[in-house]
């Protein structure tokens, strides 16, 4: 049984890889999604992670794709006390913003999207500079009181931002971030070391890091002169334009045949490694994407291959 990872100072407990729902309703369909949902679980994960937003992006969507496969799922499968999900505001064309009644609003429709009482992680997507945390934290306590959240997260957010957030919450015995969801892996380190990474650790946040694998860099399938059929391959691909791209590369390609395992479960487990990282996020739009994401598990790396893989992606 893969021990669970406590979030922050929550009282969540949750595996050590997050399944990202990004992909539900977008490259995979709802058959596909229930698909690696079972696999998922069946294998002790517990951690969802989309948003209301997931996918709008895509023609003929309008948003709350991700939400309302989840809650199929969770209504045919009759398993909600087993999985922590995390939802997110802010980005859904009809609830834009973090206004105090626009972040009510937009959680009463993943409410319904979902089929459940109660979120258990919500995030704020992208901070809204022109709201004061003052009203975002306020409106954040009001649904915790009312039960329809339990815990409270940010993403997307300044150093100067998440500082204001937490004091304030404290100042004024308001519900407080226990999570933060950056960008964050080994070729994107300085949207999160730093003052983000210092803030988690002194107020006790758990990260839960998005872009995990680069959008696909990290799993070592892009490589010169091979082609990527993805809706993501424009984004990973650049990195191998990049000294440390291909640095990174080498120094996984060596670690994981010292480990026998994946490339991808290599990139997961150095980030698992960082401090305040509790779980980070990875997406599969096929039940055979999965074993590389769900190795990370039981992929313990040793503090000089973590040191390896640092230098490498300096």
């Amino acid at each position: 049984m893969t021990s669970l990872r406590t979030l922050g100072s929550s009282d969540l407990e949750v595996f050590p890889l997050a399944l990202g729902g990004n992909v539900f309703g977008w490259t995979a369909d709802e058959a596909a999604s229930f698909a690696v949902l079972d696999a998922y679980t069946a294998a002790g994960g517990n951690f969802l992670d989309t948003a209301d937003s997931y996918s709008a992006w895509v023609e003929g969507n309008g948003g709350g794709e991700s939400e309302t496969i989840i809650g199929r799922w969770l209504k045919a499968r009759g398993n909600r006390d087993d999985v922590v999900i995390a939802t997110k505001v802010s980005q859904h064309p009809e609830f834009p913003g973090l206004s105090a009644d626009n972040i009510k609003a937009a959680a009463d429709a993943s409410l319904r999207r979902l089929g459940t009482e109660h979120i258990d992680l919500y995030y704020t997507h992208f901070d809204k500079t022109e709201v004061p945390v003052e009203e975002i934290i306020g409106a954040l306590d009001e649904l915790v009181k009312a039960g329809k959240v339990r815990h409270i997260a940010a993403s997307n957010i300044s150093p100067e931002r998440l500082q204001e957030s937490l004091e304030f919450s404290d100042r004024e015995g308001l519900a407080r971030y226990v999570a933060l969801q950056p960008h964050y892996n080994l070729v994107s380190r300085d949207t999160y070391e730093g003052g983000l990474q210092d803030l988690a650790a002194r107020f006790g946040l758990a990260a839960v890091p998005y872009y995990a694998l680069a959008s696909g860099f990290l799993t070592g399938k892009y490589r010169p002169g091979t082609t990527v059929r993805s809706a993501r391959a424009g984004g990973a691909a650049k990195h191998l334009e990049t000294e440390r791209g291909r640095g990174v590369l080498a120094a996984l390609d060596e670690v994981a045949r010292e480990h026998d395992t994946e490339i991808a479960t290599v990139a997961l487990a150095w980030l698992a490694a960082q401090p305040t990282v509790a779980a980070p996020i990875a997406s599969a739009r096929t039940v055979e994407q999965l074993p590389a994401l769900l190795g990370v598990a039981g992929l313990e790396l040793t503090p000089e291959e973590i040191t390896r893989l640092t230098k490498a992606s300096a």
